[in-house]
């Protein structure tokens, strides 16, 4: 009888189990999906595009194209669904090569299926309130777009709940690990700093997902039946805003800043750019959008206003949003906050004092008060900059640099003159212009190119000014990524000492180079060879505080395997 009694206790035991595990299956099942705002179904609405010549589609209302310059150009008109279904439609083959290029790169760097499907699963939770703090406007162009997703991705998620959480992916990614920030710098100039008293404007999109993300970039014309048509420079499915300009001349960019971690998703902050863009035409409107959305990452929104003839940063925490306006003739912002409200902060001095954020304020500094007078093609040199304080070569790609060799892209503006000019790839390539107000005055599909070739700033020729220069640089950069993968599976290079000879000669300036190479020696138990690299690093410009820190411990159990 007890050893009965014993075996129905041990069953209720386990029925209780399973019945609690099945219950938290169901619950979070239920309060993880999120419903589409609407039930109409995009693909059903009768939307046709025409391919019209290769990479060519054409709609009614709409068009995409890639240029001369291997730029991708689209126009779309409509209301939020019709704007989202445009979108999809006509990028239909990029959105899905820009999702495989992303997971790509997730699972490059977390090479683990089971982390990755730990990640699936806690993004979303963590962001199973996301479409609650978006208007319901944006959530219906988000699934206009996300009709036209790839189902080869159905194991992360419905399209639609894939391609909204991928608006909060920056901030995610930012509020998780507080490091590998953004690294983007930014700066406007105007009356005496400008050669015409006009505003100008100019930044790095510092993002970097893999070579593959950067390789389909879209200058994306908007023109809206609610509020005002904008420019932004995008990616297939990417609604939100992260460098823009409307037809009033108001320009939004986000630089990131260091965040308390947050417990829930709230309002991305390219929704909230996109938001500005859309629906302010000057730096008071700007900032009452900006402070009526809730953010679960800091942010700062650079705002140049044609209408108010200047550039303010408005200044985002998880909880207050403040106005920094230097009242001067420029401004400069990297990724910390410069307010008497936030620049004391304990957050902000950590990140100052750790950070690359001050080294790049200084030198954008450094370059304006050299420049005096700035004109467009003054504002392409400033961003293609990659030397350090004093004109100081501290090796390419150092995250201390203006120019990082990582940017998505690089973008100038001319707010009072409609202006705008993109480069590619890191901003060595031609910075091509455009004048919204041309583009938005045109009919129909344009038979001829729509960028401005009077106005294009040529390629760069100083960075490297010899062809072998960036060959030279590239193979270090693929060096790099192999150095990178033998110190994680720990095994040692074929040809070593020529692999080592070509990898310092590619970069010979930058520390991370020799920091890497002492990582590689130290994982072979060489630690001769490891001390001798760590300390050439030392003798380099090395980024960051936490890494200089980093080497020097490094350098310390070196030391004592000795």
């Amino acid at each position: 009888m007890a050893r009965k009694r014993r075996r129905r206790i041990w069953l209720y035991i386990l029925a209780v189990i399973v019945l609690a595990i099945l219950g938290f299956i169901l619950y979070y099942n239920i309060v993880t999906r999120i419903d589409p705002p609407t039930e109409m179904d995009p693909k059903e609405m009768g939307y046709e595009r025409i391919e019209v010549a290769p990479e060519t589609f054409v709609h009614d209302k709409g068009w995409l194209r890639k240029n001369t310059y291997g730029l991708w150009e689209m126009y779309i008109e409509g209301g939020p669904l019709e704007l989202g279904i445009l979108h999809g439609l006509l990028a239909e083959e990029l959105i899905k090569e820009q999702e495989v290029a992303f997971i790509d790169q997730l699972r490059f760097m977390i090479p683990s299926e089971s982390y990755i499907n730990f990640l699936k699963y806690f993004t979303a939770w963590f962001n199973k309130d996301l479409d609650q703090y978006i208007k319901r406007e944006f959530l219906l162009e988000i699934y206009g777009v996300s009709s036209f997703a790839s189902d080869s991705f159905d194991f992360i998620g419905p399209n639609y709940d894939r391609i909204l959480n991928y608006h909060a992916a920056h901030d995610l990614g930012h509020a998780l690990q507080n490091l590998n920030l953004v690294k983007c710098t930014a700066f406007g100039v105007w009356d005496e700093r400008s050669d015409d008293s006009s505003m100008i404007i100019g930044r790095n999109f510092d993002f970097y997902v893999g070579d593959a993300f950067a390789e389909n970039k879209i200058l994306l014309f908007v023109n809206p039946d609610d509020g005002y048509k904008f420019a932004s420079i995008t990616w297939g499915s990417m609604t939100g805003v992260v460098s823009g300009m409307n037809e009033k001349g108001l320009t939004v960019t986000l630089n990131s800043a260091k965040s308390e971690i947050p417990f829930g998703a709230k309002t991305p902050v390219s929704i909230i750019a996109r938001e500005i863009l859309q629906f302010a035409s000057n730096i008071e409107e700007a900032m009452a959008i900006a402070s009526s959305r809730r953010a679960f990452v800091s942010e700062s929104f650079l705002i140049g206003s044609a209408e108010d003839h200047k550039a303010v940063v408005i200044e985002k925490s998880t909880d207050t949003t403040v106005i920094y306006d230097p009242d001067t003739n420029y401004i400069i912002l990297s990724n910390h906050f410069q307010s008497d409200h936030f620049s004391e902060t304990e957050l902000c001095m950590e990140n100052k004092a750790n950070e690359t954020t001050v080294y790049r304020h200084e030198r954008v500094q450094e370059l304006i008060g050299e420049t005096g007078s700035f004109n467009y093609h003054d504002a392409a040199k400033l961003l293609r900059d990659t030397k350090g304080k004093g004109g100081k070569d501290i090796g390419l790609g150092n995250e201390k640099a203006i120019n990082q060799l990582i940017a998505h892209h690089s973008v100038i503006f001319k707010p009072e003159k409609g202006q705008i000019w993109i480069s590619q790839h890191w901003g060595m390539d031609p910075y091509i212009c455009y004048n919204l107000d041309s583009i938005f005055a045109m009919n129909g599909y344009p038979l001829d190119h729509v960028y401005e070739e009077e106005f294009i700033v040529g390629r760069d020729t100083n960075t490297f000014s010899r062809p072998e220069a960036f060959w030279l640089y590239e193979e270090s950069r693929m060096m790099m990524a192999e150095i990178r993968m033998a110190i994680k599976n720990e095994y040692k290079i074929d040809d070593e000492e020529l692999f080592i000879e070509d990898f310092t000669e590619g970069n010979p300036e930058f520390y991370l180079v020799y920091s890497t190479l002492g990582n590689y020696f130290q994982m072979l138990e060489q630690y001769d060879e490891a001390l001798k690299y760590y300390k050439l690093a030392l003798t380099k410009e090395v980024a960051s505080a936490t890494e200089r820190n980093d080497i020097k411990e490094r350098i310390q159990e070196c030391s004592d395997e000795q």
